[in-house]
């Protein structure tokens, strides 16, 4: 499937901002076999004095930006085309629990995508109690990890109920388990816990999610927006899947990628610092459309 994917960013703030340093994590990555990112630019409306486009250790694309004059307002804007070709469903049936056990500690890679960095406790995603208790009667022996994943994922689904104004980015996963509401963070966080308490590695993706407008309506542009969704580690044999528990689906060529990490903190999509007085207003448009769904050019 080939997408054309819009995203503005706009920053408003009462009085000028100084000293402004941004941090983009928003480019889709190529992925062999799942995803290719054909082309891709970000640009600012506010001069920077400084840009730097780089990849980070998990190997996400990252835009730094640093303001010397003062400014008002700050809009960000990242166009791209991405062909994606397939999903992240397991092949088959992965290894037990007992098998994954013994396959980490005989692993010794310690690259980006090694799980040994997904089966600790990270910023947005501290151990718990009551998730963890949540969590063990799901790690049934001799059940498939990936059968794990699956059962756990649709049942947080089910006891969960998406709530847009529920939560906001600095929620702890804790309450908004307590209160079974949240946003796809909130699921995503929640799971990767629950995943990690049972000694399953788990992480954080970051991306875009095609959605669909009720039938007979027409899409609407900038409706879309920047989802989350799990990466858990089956063994060696499997490797990594990707779940989302928001939808309770193993990702497809709906879901496309932007970036791994530990928990959101790695992944934010935008994070900076600035000296300003005041308030800020901010607001985030996203568009995902099919390109054979785009209008045809006018001449």
């Amino acid at each position: 499937m080939l997408y054309d994917i819009k995203l503005v960013i706009d920053y408003a703030f009462e009085t000028p901002a100084a000293g402004a340093r941004q941090i983009l994590r928003a480019m889709p990555l190529s992925i062999p076999g799942r995803q290719r990112l054909i082309a891709g630019s970000v640009s600012i409306d506010t001069d920077a004095v400084t840009r730097n486009d780089r990849t980070d250790f998990f190997g996400n694309q990252v835009t730094e930006m640093a303001f010397a004059e003062a400014h008002r307002d700050i809009v960000i804007s990242l166009a791209a085309r991405v062909d994606v070709t397939g999903g992240a469903a397991p092949e088959g049936p992965s290894c037990d629990m007992a098998a994954l056990k013994f396959a980490l500690n005989k692993d010794r890679d310690l690259g980006p995508r090694s799980p040994l960095h997904f089966l600790a406790p990270a910023r947005y995603t501290p151990s718990d109690r009551d998730i963890g208790a949540w969590s063990l009667g799901f790690g049934v022996d001799g059940l498939a990890v990936s059968a794990i994943v699956a059962n756990l994922g649709l049942a947080l689904h089910n006891e969960m109920r998406f709530d847009a104004e529920a939560t906001t980015v600095d929620t702890p996963a804790a309450e908004a388990f307590a209160a079974r509401h949240g946003v796809c963070q909130d699921f995503t966080h929640i799971m990767i816990i629950a995943l990690r308490h049972l000694g399953i590695p788990a992480g954080y993706v970051s991306g875009y999610l095609r959605t669909l407008p009720p039938p007979g309506e027409p899409r609407l542009e900038g409706a879309d927006a920047m989802h989350a969704w799990v990466s858990a580690w089956c063994g060696p044999e499997t490797g990594w899947v990707e779940y989302d528990p928001t939808n309770a689906t193993f990702a497809g060529t709906d879901h496309i990628v932007v970036g791994y990490g530990r928990d959101y903190a790695d992944v934010a999509p935008v994070r900076g610092a600035m000296r300003t007085a005041g308030g800020q207003t901010s607001n985030q448009s996203v568009d995902v459309a099919p390109v054979d769904e785009l209008p045809l050019a006018t001449v």
